[in-house]
């Protein structure tokens, strides 16, 4: 079982290059996103100066959660592309093979519907977070790296600036984390994709789609109720992992706290309450709606004959 699934892993990875090449695109473009920056930067030359020059006066404190900021920010947008990559992979996973007729290989070969299909849904919900997970990180070392040449050259001590105070561990295990827990949350879309997936002939988007925005508006209209608008769009905004954060903290210091070193130290592993995320009913109650759509998106695909 173990193997076939490894298996069928490396399948979907051949077959949806994607996979690989949308975090692969995104970590080039923010890598030249930086250097752009630097090369722009450079050109007023005083004032860079004076800016490197009281950055190096800062303590370890304020340094890392400069870097912490810079490294958070690349993180949120692989996090965007990883959901907008996870829904097109959803919605194509099953619908392309039965449009080109490679069904009918897949089923010459000992491998069950059930695997295919849960293979499909662990692609979706843990390859393509670890996928985006290790872009994160040569991006993040990457971008590192071009700043501190561009210190290096500007006449500063980049291990000072960056290298020493930068919060790797932090960083990186709480990424991961958020990641992994951002596809359980929406697990209910992803096997609604999935169900979709396995049984629409042509547009799987609209079809998948059209009910999402339609229903909701149907039922405030003819029952004036919200309770499916609730369940469908407020998921998708409150996911129940982070506690409270001032963004004031995180991103601006009041001047005096700054010169006397008093800037609070801006940590993200603090900041996840995984026992809440855990403890959340709606986040059972969705792995369950999510179950019931890979269960008719596996019945879906072992009887429907497209032969």
């Amino acid at each position: 079982m173990i193997a076939r699934q490894a298996i069928l892993l490396r399948r979907e990875l051949w077959e949806h290059r994607s996979i690989l090449v949308t975090p692969a695109v995104i970590g080039l473009l923010v890598s030249l996103m930086a250097v752009t920056g630097h090369v722009v930067v450079s050109t007023f030359d005083q004032a860079v100066d004076g800016v490197i020059l009281g950055a190096s006066a800062l303590g370890e404190t304020q340094r890392s959660s400069a870097v912490g900021v810079l490294m958070t920010g690349i993180s949120s947008l692989f996090a965007i592309a990883m959901w907008i990559l996870t829904v097109f992979y959803a919605l194509d996973a099953l619908y392309t093979e039965r449009k080109d007729r490679s069904i009918l290989f897949w089923r010459s070969i000992p491998c069950t519907d059930s695997e295919t299909v849960l293979s499909k849904l662990v692609t979706a919900m843990l390859v393509v977070p670890l996928v985006s997970f290790a872009a994160i990180i040569v991006t993040h070392l990457v971008v590192l790296s071009l700043t501190s040449l561009w210190i290096e050259w500007r006449g500063a001590n980049a291990w000072h600036l960056i290298w020493s105070a930068t919060p790797f561990i932090d960083n990186w295990v709480a990424t991961l984390v958020v990641l992994l827990a951002l596809p359980l949350w929406l697990s209910p879309f992803i096997g609604w994709f999935l169900f979709v997936s396995a049984f629409t002939k042509r547009s799987p988007f609209l079809v998948a789609f059209l009910p999402i925005f339609i229903l909701p508006m149907l039922e405030k209209t003819l029952v004036g109720s919200t309770l499916l608008a609730e369940a469908l769009f407020v998921r998708t905004g409150k996911l129940p992992l982070f506690q409270g954060l001032d963004t004031g903290d995180l991103l601006f210091y009041e001047g005096e706290k700054m010169a006397a070193g008093e800037a609070p130290s801006i940590s993200l592993l603090p900041l996840l309450d995984l026992s809440r995320f855990f403890g959340s009913p709606a986040l059972w109650l969705g792995i369950v709606v999510c179950a019931l759509f890979v269960l008719a998106a596996i019945y879906v695909r072992r009887y429907r004959d497209d032969t």
